[in-house]
């Protein structure tokens, strides 16, 4: 996820786009950039860091005035977050710059083909390829719109692309694919941004671009197209929001947000997975296909939420590839004398990349000859730059200090590594695997059916209001999705909250459950019978001694119904799977929940985004 603005019009292009910047950094501030048309060329600045730096870059060395420009503020996924990777991007011969959001999954194809002509790439990022196939259309003779027509409708993944033509002041173009991007509609002005963020001070008239879409602005009116070159039209729309309220997207909290970009955030982490034939490949898997197969253990180390989602990656990987997984908290993990070797794979998980308990432990595991491989969401962190393979999870930034989207993208990377190995080891056949990526791909879909019911969700949460401890339930895979639920209701709403493998339950946990005491329980699907049967077994056994139960079902289980004081339906997925579905409306529950109880929810007490102390 990255932030981008444009702008043509009457005011100067520079303030425009750093004052939509500033309110886009939420979006990354990994780099920050622009680009400006002057006077038949282009002038550009970019930095590394936060906006602030590129801000004092133009004071030392200002910019020529200009009413035409575009910006950008990164997240890093193709390439360190350094200077020479920062947008805008240029083609060779510095006529056309480009700003892009998303992923080109085909641009190791087209970045041979463009050295093979001898056009030089001096960056590491998928943007730049775009950059030099838009300029090399240009200098053929045709105007910006028509070459963006062109290139768009060669690349594959998701992507909005936004550029300039240094010889032609009068318009900013762009493309969408499954990638935002509105128009704000202004009088003779018009602005491009990853939402309306971007724009909101100077005009709250706004434009939605659908999919597969071309958009160009000048001063006096908009002109959509597909990428076929035929006329298309956007959906208007007033925005009735504040500032405030639209950084977040009409939402109250940066989390509640957060949790309605899930189906986005999923589908971002499963692009450029698979090659063209078929076969998976990860980001930066710097380990060979032997050493891989030398494998005969793996230790995952993660704190908080990345330790659940390491639970729930030991099923996966133990079913898959059937290599034994143990899972540790990365703070006890140096101090128990861990049995490791050449043969051990450590998989650390961080979000941030600089837990501090997860970076030591890491730094352990190497001086005993283990590899390491990190999941992460923060391209060039600490920990992906001492591992030694990386999978990122690409789901943008998250403001929200309790974690939401990054724990559903851990999630599909622990899958993604689970798979890969299989695919290594011969474990799975490919056609089995491919079902398996199928079915990942399906989620995004299946989570935003979840997110229709958030409004019975909040109802549910508000009757809570009075609960003073919740417990939570689950088997097998809906283990660690309880736990998970419980740390967000301890985050957010400040209450006791437990989560139990339900089979643990006559073994001490019951003696909590009183008269009325709320108790959401994960069941798992139906095709595990035996599983199934023990869960409903002890939903039985609370409901005898009172409890409310609250009860996630998948589609079509009847048996649960008689059980439950409240029933969540979720799509019907493999037990494996459902913990990416399950988990949902326990963030809403715990977010509601909080909000009525008049905690700020993004900024829980006491906690801090990334633990970097031990």
């Amino acid at each position: 996820m990255c932030g981008i603005v444009g702008y043509v019009g009457e005011k100067q292009a520079q303030d425009v786009v750093i004052e939509g910047l500033r309110r886009l950094e939420y979006r990354g501030y990994d780099s920050a950039g622009i680009a400006l048309v002057d006077d038949g060329a282009i002038a550009s600045q970019k930095r590394a860091g936060k906006l602030a730096n590129l801000e004092k870059a133009i004071a030392d060395a200002p910019l020529p005035p200009s009413t035409t420009g575009i910006g950008h503020t990164r997240w890093a996924t193709h390439g360190a977050p350094n200077d020479v990777n920062a947008h805008p991007h240029l083609g060779g011969a510095r006529r056309v710059a480009l700003v892009h959001n998303g992923i080109i999954e085909n641009f190791a194809e087209l970045r041979a083909r463009i050295e093979a002509d001898d056009h030089v790439l001096l960056s590491e990022t998928d943007t730049e390829v775009a950059a030099q196939l838009l300029e090399l259309q240009v200098e053929s003779g045709i105007d910006l719109t028509t070459a963006m027509q062109r290139v768009a409708g060669q690349l594959e993944g998701a992507f909005t692309l936004v550029a300039v033509d240094g010889h032609d002041p009068s318009r900013v173009v762009a493309a969408r694919r499954n990638s935002p991007l509105v128009v704000g509609l202004g009088d003779g002005e018009n602005f491009l941004g990853s939402d309306v963020a971007a724009f909101i001070e100077h005009t709250r008239d706004a434009l939605e671009l659908g999919q597969d879409q071309v958009v160009t602005i000048t001063r006096s009116g908009v002109e959509v197209t597909g990428f076929d070159g035929s006329p298309a039209e956007g959906r208007r729309y007033h925005v009735d929001w504040d500032l405030s309220a639209a950084e977040k997207d009409g939402h109250d909290w940066f989390m509640r947000k957060e949790i309605f970009e899930q189906p986005r955030a999923v589908a971002d982490s499963l692009l450029g997975r698979r090659s063209a034939e078929g076969l998976l490949r990860l980001d930066e898997m710097r380990l060979s296909d032997q050493e891989l197969r030398d494998i005969d253990k793996i230790i995952i180390i993660a704190c908080g939420t990345s330790f659940y989602a390491g639970m729930v990656a030991k099923y996966a990987i133990e079913h898959w590839t059937r290599i034994p997984v143990e899972v540790e908290l990365s703070s006890e993990f140096r101090y128990r004398d861990p049995i490791l070797d050449y043969s051990t794979l450590v998989v650390a998980i961080s979000q941030s990349g600089e837990t501090a308990d997860t970076l030591q432990a890491i730094r352990h595991a190497r001086l005993q000859r283990s590899k390491v491989l990190a999941i992460c969401n923060t391209n060039g962190s600490t920990i992906p730059r001492e591992s030694d393979a990386v999978i990122y999870m690409h789901a943008g930034p998250e403001i929200g200090v309790a974690s939401t989207k990054g724990f559903l993208t851990q999630l599909v990377a622990c899958y993604l590594l689970a798979l890969y190995l299989a695919q290594v080891k011969g474990t799975r056949f490919g056609d089995e695997i491919t079902e398996i990526i199928e079915q990942l791909e399906e989620i995004p879909a299946h989570i935003e059916s979840v997110l229709a019911g958030a409004d019975a969700i909040y109802e549910l949460a508000r009757s809570q209001l009075g609960a003073r401890s919740v417990l939570f339930l689950g088997r097998h895979a809906g283990y660690p999705v309880a736990l998970e639920g419980a740390l967000k209701l301890k985050e957010l709403a400040y209450i006791h909250a437990e989560g139990f493998a339900a089979g643990e339950l006559k073994h001490g946990p019951i003696a909590l459950v009183e008269d009325g005491m709320p108790v959401l329980c994960v069941v798992p699907p139906l095709g595990r019978d035996q599983l199934h049967d023990k869960m409903l077994s002890g939903i039985q056994e609370v409901r005898a001694r009172g409890a409310y139960t609250i009860c996630l079902a998948e589609e079509g289980d009847d048996r649960i119904a008689p059980l439950a004081d409240v029933l969540i339906r979720l799509p019907r997925v493999p037990v494996l799977l459902q913990p990416l579905l399950a988990v949902v409306p326990l963030q809403l529950f715990a977010c509601e929940l909080a909000t009525a109880m008049g905690h700020d929810v993004d900024q829980p007490r006491n906690l801090a985004k990334s633990v970097t102390v031990e």
